[in-house]
């Protein structure tokens, strides 16, 4: 086995190969950025050299996640993983499962097939009935026809509460079997993972005037979460506010210029919400002579466009639903976190984008949000490996509507080691007031925002 394998991917694939004498199914539940593809490309060599499979065959939810095993796959196997002649077998995304003929899925019962899924909790359901699109592919055409296959995730449910296709649970109290856990306590303390930094930003008086005709009411708030819960005002609008964009940029580019001391080549990621939300945030990183790049899926070529960031020295990269899940790029440290998306799923595996561990030096990662309630209680569940309320499999009717997952321009002092929770708040003192117009709620009234200068931070170091 490659000498340079960590301890936990040895003893993973030890596990493994002593579980398929037995069973053909392999479950594995690692924490973003601990290196789950090469632990896979090292166990598909293992089984290789034993001549227990003639192909490999990998799926995974998104084109950037499927280049990155072909890579992966080349260079610990010495073979090409492109789906052509000669080569050891593919690469393909979920979505391109239902397009293959039959001639495809007649390797199955060809060859030994050994059958990689990423991110598997993508893929609902243990029967056609009661499976999304993904989940049918699985267990119409590869269930039971694969000589072994091997279910990889870092976040091992589903927001629809069904059940993961291929996983088993225990009855009745349908806790999920991972038949191998990697948890984020121990890839920290192993110098795998960046111990996370999550720093909530709230204002303590935040002026919200509502004008109806020629009368103007004016409320105020001590803070965002009591502002989100007790007045029209969405999450997302808060999104947008020029100055809560501002001030999670300075926030995150003054930490990113406290790492590149060290490290020169980290970088941030910001996570918009769209398209024109993205362009507001690269407007704002103008204003700061940042560099940046945008990646969404509209963007042409947007695989060369994370690759280009990937390897140069601009310091953001600006995404819209791109980056969020089994994107490698290491050199991202710092995250401001402007997505609508509020989900826990969507939300560690943003995280997971700035845990990945490039040297020594690069221990820490930061993550910058708003103070909102929902987000927090994420943040303050993220030591917690497996929430046992997510891991749990609920029996609810499925919701069909989420049967299937959905350009570049120019450009707080941390007081315990980590080793524990804690909370630590720092007032900051800014020299002014902005107010915001919000979208109408109602024909005849219009409202705006302003945040005074108490503005409050709070940091939840989370292991």
């Amino acid at each position: 086995m490659t000498a340079s394998l960590r301890d936990w991917q040895r003893r993973c694939i030890d596990t493994a190969l002593e579980n398929f004498l037995s069973t053909s199914h392999f479950f594995c539940q690692a924490t973003p950025g601990a290196g789950k593809t090469r632990m896979a490309a090292e166990l598909t060599r293992c089984l290789l050299d034993q001549s227990k499979i003639d192909l490999v065959l990998c799926f995974a939810p998104s084109l950037q996640v499927v280049d990155g095993f072909r890579s992966t796959f080349s260079a610990v196997l010495g073979k090409r993983l492109d789906g052509l002649l000669g080569s050891v077998g593919g690469a393909y995304t979920y979505q391109a499962m239902e397009y293959r003929d039959e001639v495809f899925w007649r390797l199955l019962e060809d060859y030994r097939v050994f059958v990689v899924f990423d991110e598997i909790h993508h893929c609902a359901g243990h029967d056609p009935l009661l499976s999304n699109a993904w989940g049918q592919q699985i267990v119409r055409k590869i269930q039971d026809r694969a000589v072994f296959t091997l279910a990889l995730s870092g976040t091992p449910w589903r927001s629809d509460d069904r059940a993961i296709a291929l996983a088993r649970y225990l009855s009745p109290e349908g806790q999920l079997i991972c038949d191998y856990r990697y948890g984020l306590k121990e890839a920290i303390a192993d110098g795998v993972c960046r111990s996370p930094r999550i720093l909530l930003v709230d204002n303590q008086q935040v002026t919200l005037t509502e004008g109806v005709e020629t009368e103007n009411t004016v409320r105020l708030f001590p803070s965002i979460a009591e502002l989100l819960g007790e007045s029209p005002v969405t999450y997302e609008d808060l999104l947008r506010h020029d100055e809560v964009i501002e001030q999670l940029l300075a926030l995150g580019s003054d930490k990113l210029d406290a790492l590149r001391r060290s490290q020169p080549e980290a970088a941030g990621l910001v996570v918009a919400t769209d398209i024109a939300h993205a362009q507001q945030i690269a407007q704002a990183l103008d204003a700061r002579a940042e560099s940046w790049c945008i990646v969404t899926n509209k963007t042409p070529n947007a695989q060369q466009v994370i690759n280009a960031f990937r390897h140069s020295d601009c310091r953001w990269i600006v995404a819209v639903g791109m980056i969020s899940e089994g994107t490698d790029i290491p050199r991202l440290q710092v995250c401001c976190f402007l997505s609508r998306i509020r989900t826990e799923l969507h939300y560690r595996q943003v995280l997971g984008r700035i845990l990945r561990r490039m040297g020594e030096a690069d221990d820490q990662a930061w993550l910058f949000m708003l103070a909102e309630t929902t987000l927090r209680r994420y943040a303050e569940r993220i030591a917690d490996d497996l929430p046992e309320d997510l891991a749990v499999l609920s029996q609810v009717p499925m919701n069909d509507a989420e049967a299937n997952p959905p350009s570049s321009g120019k450009g707080a002092n941390n007081a315990a080691d980590g080793s524990h929770d804690g909370y630590f708040e720092q007032d900051l003192e800014e020299a002014s007031t902005s107010a915001y117009a919000l979208g109408d709620f109602a024909d005849e009234s219009s409202y705006h925002i302003s945040f005074s200068q108490h503005y409050r931070q709070l940091l939840l170091i989370c292991l």
